[in-house]
């Protein structure tokens, strides 16, 4: 594990290799399934694409592009013990509807891949569950055409939500099962 946990590509970039490869999901939702994915246990093979979004004419992402590094730095970040993972989502200097709408994305994007990642038989703590739902109730709204101060404060305190609540999910269901195999 690195001190700095490598760096996100851009979400322009990732958006760019999406359309490019015609994919029906926006950068941060793909981020969004990479990072469920990752959480609930799911290994990153070099298929990761294809299993990720169900279609198995998706060729794996070659490696050094945008989409390895993707991958790559999540997995990285995921696993980073000073707490250094980050959500791939619009820049601040972009207007709340975007905003909200893209961090709703990524939780849908979150849940449907760490539900196919764990299965029926995921052995999440209390707050795991409570994290889960949260998340999933996320991933049911509606982006907001406008807002006032209030409204940007609270998107950014849902941001670290849902970036905490990723881990902890993440502890839940990878991080305890390496601590119990290496107590056997």
């Amino acid at each position: 594990m690195s001190v700095f946990p490598e760096q996100l590509p851009a979400l322009n970039e990732v958006d760019a290799e999406a359309r490019h490869l015609s994919l029906a999901v926006s950068g941060s939702e793909l981020h969004g399934s990479l990072c469920g994915w990752l959480a609930g246990g799911g290994a990153l093979k070099p298929d990761w694409l294809s299993r990720l979004l169900l279609d198995d004419s998706l060729p794996a992402p070659e490696k050094g592009s945008v989409l390895d590094r993707l991958a790559r730095a999540t997995e990285t970040q995921l696993g980073d013990r000073g707490f250094g993972f980050e959500l791939l989502l619009p820049d601040s200097d972009a207007n709340l509807a975007e905003r909200s709408g893209a961090l709703f994305d990524w939780c849908r994007g979150f849940i449907g891949a760490f539900g196919m990642a764990t299965g029926a038989e995921s052995s999440l703590s209390e707050e795991g569950r409570e994290a889960l739902a949260d998340l999933a109730r996320l991933a049911a709204a509606q982006a907001q055409e406008d807002g006032d101060d209030s409204d940007e404060e609270a998107l950014v305190e849902i941001e670290e939500f849902v970036r905490v609540a990723t881990l902890l999910l993440h502890g839940d269901c990878v991080l305890a099962a390496q601590h119990r195999q290496r107590l056997n």
